[in-house]
């Protein structure tokens, strides 16, 4: 059973949300927020397995309760909802940890297949928002010294060649299918690396390897 904590300013956005949700048999609501205080709180009472995050909300906002949550260590994962579709929205919440950005004008199959994907450690990004985000993303990172134009993150010093490869293609925005057939691997071996260079590498999930990836320049933009 996946556990999800709604945080949504709007009663009625916080309601379709309820009744979308209640209707699963593999998911249960164990908290509503208005605001992002409240989001933390009930996040530290009830350790959910999803927050859907809205990001514009009176007092403290999403980005900055993301950002919180995370830093307390908790397992709990963000999936922010909102109807902004803008660049800067993703940049700042995936930047503070969230592990997944949809639009409220999001099919209810898009919604829910979104908050499964994040529960189970994937992460998911609004596919109008994919392209954009990846081949933008470049644009707002610290240029590296001229001297030395591509140092050696401490991040990548355990990785293996292939799990380098690996990582590269994932910032590439390709999933364990196209990878295994890239690379002429089972598609669970495929899996097995994943993990491991989340593990090394520190990444909470798919979202953070591929900003990751753009960090330490494995992946420049198209």
């Amino acid at each position: 059973m996946t556990t999800v904590l709604i945080a949504d300013d709007q009663p009625m956005q916080r309601f379709g949300f309820r009744m979308l949700l209640e209707s699963q048999d593999d998911m249960t609501i164990v908290g509503e927020a208005s605001n992002g205080t409240e989001a933390i709180r009930l996040v530290d009472r009830h350790h959910p397995d999803v927050v859907l995050m809205d990001i514009r909300m009176p007092g403290l906002d999403g980005i900055e309760a993301t950002r919180r949550i995370i830093a307390t260590g908790a397992r709990s994962r963000i999936l922010i909802v909102t109807t902004f579709d803008l660049d800067e929205y993703a940049y700042d919440g995936l930047r503070a940890g969230a592990s997944g950005f949809l639009v409220k004008d999001a099919q209810p199959e898009e919604l829910l297949a979104g908050i499964r994907a994040v529960a189970s450690g994937d992460a998911v990004v609004a596919p109008s928002l994919t392209r954009r985000l990846l081949d933008a993303y470049i644009h707002h990172l610290p240029q590296s010294p001229a001297a030395d134009p591509h140092p050696e993150d401490p991040r990548l010093a355990s990785l293996t060649e292939r799990e380098r490869e690996i990582l590269t293609v994932i910032g590439q925005g390709w999933t364990n299918t196209e990878i295994a057939e890239r690379f002429h691997l089972a598609e669970s071996t495929v899996k097995t690396h994943v993990g491991r260079i989340l593990s090394k590498t520190g990444a909470r999930d798919r979202v953070q390897a591929v900003i990751l990836a753009y960090d330490t320049q494995l992946v420049t933009p198209a």
